[in-house]
């Protein structure tokens, strides 16, 4: 398919992931104890951050991708989002200009087992199958 045979409906303009962690104080510490102490786990928090902040390698990942990646946490996604994502965490989903698509299903995240690298692949493989483009 040519960029000019591409439906605006099936081009993605940004890409949105959804940590499995509130985004309060409270909910930040909670998690990160809660990691520590094996109790908590998510599996995009691993690829995009470190023990403190995120990783370099993410933020050079991101800073390269075709679109705008941003991330929010369960408690302030937008409800599109979550829509989108069944009320389901950590995921990805792509914004297209005819709203948003699963992309990455927290299963899908778990194969990235924290890496980056492994993360574009699933994104890559994954858009292609939904037959999405990069704008």
């Amino acid at each position: 398919m040519s960029a000019t045979d591409e439906s605006p409906a099936q081009r993605i303009v940004r890409l949105v992931g959804v940590y499995d962690a509130n985004g309060t104080l409270r909910g930040e510490i909670t998690y990160w104890v809660g990691a520590r102490l094996g109790r908590t786990h998510c599996t995009l928090c691993e690829v995009t951050h470190g023990l403190f902040r995120q990783r370099s390698s993410w933020k050079a990942c991101r800073a390269g991708l075709p679109v705008p990646f941003d991330t929010y946490h369960r408690d302030d996604q937008p409800a599109a989002v979550h829509t989108a994502a069944g009320g389901a965490a950590p995921v990805v989903v792509a914004e297209t200009e005819a709203g948003f698509v699963l992309v990455l299903t927290p299963t899908d995240l778990d194969t990235c087992a924290g890496s980056v690298d492994r993360l574009v692949e699933a994104l890559e493989r994954n858009t292609a199958r939904l037959g999405l483009t990069w704008s």
